[in-house]
C-alpha cells in the first residue's frame, strides 16, 4: 500500500455454508416439481439468514482487535506457541490444512444435478490466492460418482475405426506411460457450466457458487501425440481423437486432431507435483488445455481416432448451447476469455472505509491474458490492472488493483483481453448474440455491488 493512502480497509470474509444438506434435499424436490428458479430462491431463502451469520464473524474478526492505546497484548505477553514445544515431526505422513482454515472447502452443487453421484463441487475462489488450486480444494463434476482405480490394473488401449488410420493398435500399463518423456505445464480447466446458473438472472450469492467450477494446476503427463506416433497414425485421414473414460457414465469425448498435433494435449498422470487425485481422475486422465472441462477425460482407458466426430452421446445432446433461434450448437468447446472479481465478491462485507486492493481472476481457452480492466463504477471508467507474474497461455492469471472505498455505493466489475484481440462481454452484448436460454459457455462480465453497510452482493447489468 503507498505510504501516502489512506488507512487500509477491513474485510469479512464471504459465509462458504449457505445452504446445508437439508438444504440441498428442499432444493432437488423442488427442482423435481418443475420450478424453474429454484435455485435462485433456495440461495435468498439461505442468504437471509447470512447476514446474522456475518454479523457473527464479524464480532470474530473484531474479537482480539489492536488497542488504540496501552499496548497489544498479543505482543507484550508471549503466547504458548513461543513459550514451550511444538508437535512432534511427521504427525501426519500428509500435511493439512489448519484448524483455523477448516472452513474453506469444496461445496456442493445445490440443485445443478440430482444425485449425489452426478453432481459438482465448487471451488472457493474467494479463500484462494495466485493462480494454483491446491488439489484437496479443485472443483470436481462427475457423472456417476469417483473412483480410486488400482494403477497396476489400469489400462490405455490406443485403436483406430478403420485399421488403415493406424498401423499398430497398442496397450499401455502405467508403468510405460510413466517411463515415457514428459512434460509439466500450468493450464485452467473449467466445467463449460461454469457461471450457466446466471445466464437468466443473478442466482447465486458468492464468487464461489458463480465461478468456482474452475481450478488451475500443474499438469505432468506425456504429450498423445507421441503415443499416437508410437502406433503410427495416419494424420492425413485420421482427423479426430476420442477420448474414453473407464467410469460408470463411459464418458466420450471428440477432439479435433490439429488440437493433438501441436502437442499441447496430454495423458496426464500427475498434479501439482504428485499423482492425480481420485476425484480428479486418478490414474490417467486427458489434459486439453482450452477446452471445457468434460473433453478432459478421466480414467482414461481408450483413445481412438477417425474421420469424424463421434457425435457421442455428451456431446450430440448435451454441452451444447441453444441459440436464440432455437437451433442448438455443437462442438463449441472453447472456453473464451473470462474474468471475475474475487475479492471483494458477494457475501464479503467491508468493515470500514479506505484502501482496498481488489483482486481476482482471469484467463482465457485461446492463449495468453494481456490486459484486465477494473470498474468500480459499473462500467462508466475503467482502470488497467496489476497483472501477477507469471502470465501463461490457457492458463489463470491473478491480477489486483489499489482502491480507496469512501462509504459510498459501488458496483466492482472486471473485463479480460486475450492475445487475440478479444475482449470479455456485457451480458447485453452476450444476450445479443447466445439469448437467456443457454446453460454453458457464459463468460459475461461480473458485477459485485458493495452497499453503503458494506455488504456485497451479486448483481447484473447490461
Amino acid at each position: 500500500m503507498p505510504s501516502s493512502s489512506p488507512l487500509p480497509g477491513r474485510l469479512i470474509k464471504a459465509p462458504e455454508n449457505f445452504i446445508d444438506a437439508d438444504g440441498v434435499r428442499t432444493v432437488f424436490a423442488e427442482a423435481r416439481s418443475g420450478r424453474r428458479d429454484f435455485i435462485r430462491r433456495a440461495f435468498a431463502s439461505a442468504a437471509a439468514g447470512a447476514g446474522a451469520l456475518a454479523a457473527a464473524t464479524g464480532v470474530r474478526a473484531q474479537s482480539n482487535p489492536v488497542p488504540t492505546e496501552g499496548g497489544d497484548a498479543n505482543i507484550l505477553n508471549l503466547p504458548e506457541h513461543t513459550r514451550g514445544l511444538g508437535q512432534p515431526v511427521v504427525t501426519d505422513g500428509y500435511g493439512k490444512p489448519s484448524k483455523y482454515e477448516a472452513n474453506v472447502q469444496r461445496r456442493q452443487s445445490p440443485g445443478l444435478t440430482q444425485t449425489a453421484q452426478s453432481s459438482v463441487s465448487f471451488a472457493p475462489l474467494q479463500s484462494l490466492f495466485g493462480i494454483v488450486t491446491p488439489s484437496g480444494l479443485h472443483f470436481e463434476r462427475h457423472h456417476q460418482g469417483w473412483w480410486d482405480v488400482d494403477p497396476s490394473k489400469h489400462r490405455l488401449m490406443l485403436n483406430a475405426s478403420d485399421p488403415s488410420f493406424m498401423k499398430t493398435p497398442k496397450v499401455f500399463t502405467m508403468d510405460e506411460i510413466m517411463r515415457m518423456p514428459s512434460v509439466s505445464r500450468f493450464h485452467f480447466i473449467e466445467c463449460g457450466a461454469n457461471s450457466g446458473m446466471e445466464w437468466g438472472n443473478v442466482a447465486v450469492p458468492t464468487v464461489q457458487y458463480s465461478h468456482g467450477m474452475i481450478s488451475c494446476s500443474e499438469f505432468t503427463g506425456v504429450p498423445l501425440r507421441l503415443l499416437l506416433d508410437q502406433c503410427g497414425v495416419d494424420y492425413k485421414r485420421a482427423r479426430f481423437v476420442l477420448g474414453e473414460g473407464a467410469d460408470g457414465s463411459s464418458m466420450t469425448r471428440t477432439l479435433p486432431m490439429e488440437m493433438v498435433e501441436n502437442g499441447e494435449v496430454l495423458v496426464a498422470y500427475g498434479q501439482n507435483g504428485e499423482m492425480l487425485r481420485p476425484e480428479n481422475g486418478y490414474p490417467l486422465r486427458l489434459v486439453v488445455p482450452g477446452v471445457q472441462g468434460v473433453s478432459w477425460v478421466k480414467y482414461l482407458r481408450r483413445i481412438e481416432v477417425g474421420d469424424q466426430p463421434w457425435a457421442t452421446k455428451d456431446e450430440a445432446i448435451h454441452y451444447i448451447d441453444l441459440m436464440p433461434g432455437g437451433l442448438h450448437r455443437q462442438y463449441s468447446s472453447i472456453q473464451e476469455c473470462k474474468s471475475v472479481v474475487t475479492t471483494p465478491s458477494g457475501g464479503q462485507v467491508l468493515l470500514d472505509k479506505g484502501f482496498y486492493n481488489v483482486s481476482g481472476l482471469a484467463w482465457s481457452g485461446r492463449g495468453k491474458i494481456v490486459k484486465v480492466d477494473v470498474s468500480v463504477d459499473g462500467g462508466r471508467n475503467w482502470r488497467a490492472a496489476r497483472l501477477e507474474q507469471p502470465v501463461m497461455s490457457k492458463s489463470l492469471t491473478r491480477f489486483n488493483i489499489d482502491w480507496v472505498w469512501d462509504g459510498r455505493p459501488a458496483i466492482v466489475q472486471s473485463r479480460a483481453t486475450d492475445d487475440t484481440g478479444y475482449v470479455q462481454p456485457t451480458y447485453r452484448q452476450l444476450r445479443a448474440v447466445r439469448g437467456t436460454r443457454s446453460i454453458y459457455h457464459n463468460n459475461a462480465i461480473q458485477s459485485w455491488l458493495v452497499q453503503e453497510s458494506g455488504e456485497v452482493k451479486n448483481v447484473q447489468l447490461g
